[in-house]
């Protein structure tokens, strides 16, 4: 292999000489290939399910599939699956579905469900041929995409605004077309994508048919793309309970005082950016994992997350808090755009295997849940820094994870685990233990 050149038709590859062709670049190629094939669904049916699922194919990357109980959302209950490698998540997720499970559990409701697509394009012409025409135009090409369009609407969904938009002033002579869509249970994007790019080659046969002359090159299409910005892809979460319920939550605080240190942390992420960030990592280490455990784009959540976390020209929290009335009430909101048909959704077994789990939830249902599982995290993560704080927890869960890197044996892991019930945690003072046992493995 020339490390000079591109490697042309990798993709043509078998799955073994692609391995073949990487291992070059490691330290031991041999050990490369039987690594990966370790990994290998012993099932080959199976095996080739998931190699469809994307391109270049060599082996699957595991993550856990965890279960969170005692989810009340809406007054109905749940055992929500979190595909996660980081277990302090699932465990705080557990952590508070049981503490708000008798105390109204999440409350949450979509706001709004609809998403956007355009169509980029300069337009050197006169200005007015577009603005003039803009309803004309929506019409023509809502009705000429109606066969694309045919079976979404059947579903509840489809079109359902289209306008044209300068982009002053940026960019002068340039536009875009922005379209509105509801995509029902569907992520939407195939979708979406596809309605885009015929409204892209429509848009001129639209002034030939008119007779609006214009030159050739007066129109000229950009791209043509969907958002992932989703403002009004909108759910909210909400959790309720008078104050004197928080007493006894630890830090030797009462009921009153930890509220108070909980209204101060989520104060403290609303106008320091450096902890809005960590907050809000917080959230969507909850939704992340549901969305990852139904087959869902959680990079696309997270984008239009932190963009809507923006959307007050500064970066903040997405959860707001209120103590008055004698009330603790703690609520998120933010857009959350996901499918429940359609995609990995269907075509993973896991995914479909979720949910069933879930109940065979609706988009709407399902975004719900989501969200709850957000707060979920977001609340148990200030209850601990407020309290204990954040790493005695968080490192007792992960003293499984530091002896595998250590190569702790199974008497070792059972010993360790015994020890650090009542010692701090850290890499170091687990490498120490181990060390102490494997020189007195009598003791």
């Amino acid at each position: 292999m020339d490390e000079n050149e591109p490697v042309s038709g990798f993709s043509r590859l078998t799955k073994d000489e692609k391995i073949a062709l990487a291992g070059k670049l490691s330290s031991d190629p041999e050990s490369f290939a039987i690594e990966l094939s370790r990994f290998w669904n012993e099932d080959p049916e199976m095996q080739d399910l998931i190699d469809e699922f994307s391109e270049n194919t060599v082996s699957n990357y595991y993550l856990p599939y965890s279960l969170a109980p005692n989810f009340n959302i809406n007054g109905k209950f749940f055992i929500v699956p979190m595909v996660i490698e980081e277990s302090s998540v699932v465990a705080a997720a557990s952590r508070a579905a049981k503490f708000w499970f008798k105390r109204g559990g999440f409350q949450a409701r979509v706001i709004s469900t609809r998403k956007l697509g355009h169509v980029y394009f300069t337009w050197k012409a006169n200005r007015d041929l577009l603005t003039n025409n803009e309803k004309e135009i929506e019409s023509y090409l809502i009705e000429n995409t109606s066969q694309i369009t045919e079976n979404m609407r059947k579903r509840g969904g489809g079109i359902k605004s289209i306008s044209i938009r300068e982009m002053l002033p940026e960019m002068p002579s340039h536009y875009k077309l922005e379209a509105s869509f509801e995509t029902a249970d569907s992520m939407g994007a195939n979708f979406i994508n596809t309605c885009l790019e015929e409204f892209a080659s429509l848009l001129s046969r639209y002034f030939m048919e008119k007779n609006i002359l214009i030159d050739a090159h007066d129109l000229e299409i950009t791209m043509s793309i969907l958002s992932n910005y989703t403002p009004e892809c909108l759910v909210s979460c909400k959790v309720e309970c008078p104050l004197q319920d928080l007493s006894g939550m630890g830090g030797g605080l009462d009921a009153v005082s930890f509220s108070g240190k909980f209204r101060d942390a989520v104060d403290i992420a609303t106008y320091d950016i450096h902890r809005a960030v960590t907050h809000n990592k917080g959230i969507f280490n909850g939704v992340d994992s549901v969305l990852m455990a139904t087959g869902n784009d959680y990079r696309a959540v997270e984008a239009a997350g932190h963009a809507f976390a923006s959307a007050g020209g500064k970066y903040a929290t997405l959860t707001k808090i209120d103590l008055s009335g004698g009330l603790f009430s703690y609520e998120l909101q933010m857009p959350i755009a996901l499918g429940t048909v359609g995609g990995l959704t269907q075509s993973h077994p896991l995914s479909r295997l979720s949910l069933d789990l879930l109940g065979s939830p609706d988009a709407n249902s399902l975004m719900q849940i989501a969200a709850s599982v957000g707060l979920a995290n977001n609340f148990s993560a200030i209850w601990s820094l407020i309290t204990s704080g954040i790493q005695k927890g968080h490192m007792k869960m992960h003293l499984t994870n530091i002896l595998s890197s250590l190569s702790a044996s199974n008497e070792e892991k059972s010993a360790a685990l015994n020890h650090f019930q009542s010692e701090t945690v850290s890499y170091r003072a687990v490498q120490d233990f181990l060390q102490m046992l494997r020189k007195n493995p009598d003791e």
